[in-house]
């Protein structure tokens, strides 16, 4: 490992921010903020400034990663794009507009790495780099507008989605598949943003156990994601899909009687055990006989702005698997696209009209002893800001039980919180 670290005892609240309003001008730039809900070793981290990198496209990308990583043997941070998908799948492919241009792969070694636990504050360098000495940060984090200065356009209106919703369930009835994640985007152009403003006010009233801030070159993304994809620790590895959605109440009653009708709910149970079995086929492609288990089944788990329902899979992954073999055979994660796996992503291409990108990716690190841990990209802001120009999708699963209307109507639940950040409202 070439990071040597200090520690000091910190008690600043806006300190995450401080650190990336200082860093802002880095070409890569990372905040993790598990918003101290994601069982994790440390409440957020911040990967910042670039030691080295790689940026790659759709094919051989996880090849170059394992090369990187084998390379430094060290902490290193990065995204996946959803479209890695065509490097992996022959037969797969993606050609609808892409507003924002993300690499397919990113990672890099950062200059610095911050990781903060129960007020303490761990700064570390690389050696490479001199001590870094946080007591040249401001005390106060000023706050300021998001700066949002355009209007934001559904690039579906909702009558071809209920359409498209009905010729889904069509090639379901047909046996095509089983389920679909559909998706739709919404969009600016010629758009003006504060990004760390957003992701602050966004971090505020949707603390999400794997939020992110992410900054690579013009590129933003701002998350709030509820939901991780994969972490490894040893020779351990656990997944946790989610699939099955209520809003918030307005009441504690209210809010009780939403938990139990997800939790009762057939369609959802249906949509969550259909994943819940692609991932345990994704897992026992790289897992030790007999290991792949299911910890917990309809898990229903509160946050700000929605109840999810979650499972977990784990298993023992076999001693000669690399990070290659484990991230070939799991992405993209079943919870984005649906069963059979393929044939469920050559209809995503058919239907959808946006090219994903970093939605329904996933970021995160890889360690220095080859753990990792990443997130699936959801309720987040997309942004470029070179080209101006505004994205975030949203998305259910569609299956044969589905009514349009109510898969729309959970469409808005998930964006709820992106409108209300950039725009002032609810939708």
């Amino acid at each position: 490992m070439h990071f040597q670290a200090h520690i000091r005892t910190i008690q600043k609240g806006t300190i995450k921010y401080t650190l990336l309003d200082f860093f802002k001008d880095e070409s890569s730039l990372l905040l993790l903020d598990g918003n101290t809900s994601n069982g994790d070793s440390f409440d957020w981290l911040i990967a910042a400034g670039v030691v080295d990198e790689i940026s790659v496209g759709e094919h051989n990308a996880f090849e170059e990663l394992q090369q990187f990583y084998q390379k430094h043997q060290d902490w290193i941070f990065g995204s996946f794009c959803y479209d890695l998908k065509n490097g992996l799948e022959k037969q797969l492919e993606s050609n609808h507009l892409d507003g924002i241009q993300a690499p397919a792969l990113h990672f890099f070694l950062p200059k610095y790495l911050f990781v903060f636990k129960e007020n303490q504050l761990a700064v570390h360098h690389h050696e490479s780099q001199e001590e870094f000495n946080v007591e040249i940060l401001s005390s106060v984090f000023e706050s300021s507008n998001v700066g949002f200065n355009s209007s934001i356009k559904y690039r579906v209106d909702k009558q071809n989605y209920i359409a498209n919703v009905n010729l889904i369930k069509a090639h379901i009835k047909r046996g095509d598949i089983y389920e679909m994640n559909y998706c739709q985007e919404f969009y600016a152009e010629n758009s003006k943003l504060n990004p760390l403003e957003v992701f602050r006010k966004l971090n505020t009233i949707s603390k999400a156990p794997f939020s992110c801030f992410y900054k690579l070159g013009e590129i933003y993304l701002l998350s709030a994601s509820p939901e991780r994809f994969i972490k490894k620790v040893g020779s351990s590895i656990i997944s946790q899909p989610i699939k099955g959605t209520r809003k918030r109440g307005e009441c504690v009653l209210e809010d009780e009687r939403l938990k139990m009708e997800l939790f009762d709910d057939e369609k959802e149970r249906a949509e969550n055990v259909m994943i819940v079995d692609l991932v345990r086929n994704d897992l026992s492609r790289i897992a030790e006989k007999n290991t792949v288990k299911v910890d917990e089944l309809f898990g229903v788990y509160t946050f700000d702005q929605v109840h999810q329902m979650i499972s977990t899979i784990s298993c023992k992954v076999k001693a000669q698997k690399t990070i290659l073999d484990i991230l070939q055979a799991t992405f993209p994660m079943g919870s984005m696209t649906g069963a059979p796996k393929i044939r469920a992503m050559k209809l995503i291409e058919k239907f959808e009209q946006t090219k994903r990108g970093l939605y329904s990716g996933a970021i995160g690190y890889i360690n220095p002893e080859g753990d990792f841990d990443f997130n699936v990209v959801i309720r987040s802001i997309q942004y470029n800001a070179s080209k101006m120009y505004l994205s975030f999708m949203v998305g259910s699963a569609i299956t044969i039980g589905s009514d349009a209307e109510l898969e729309y109507q959970e469409c808005l639940v998930k964006a709820k919180a992106l409108f209300e950040v950039l725009e002032g409202k609810n939708v």
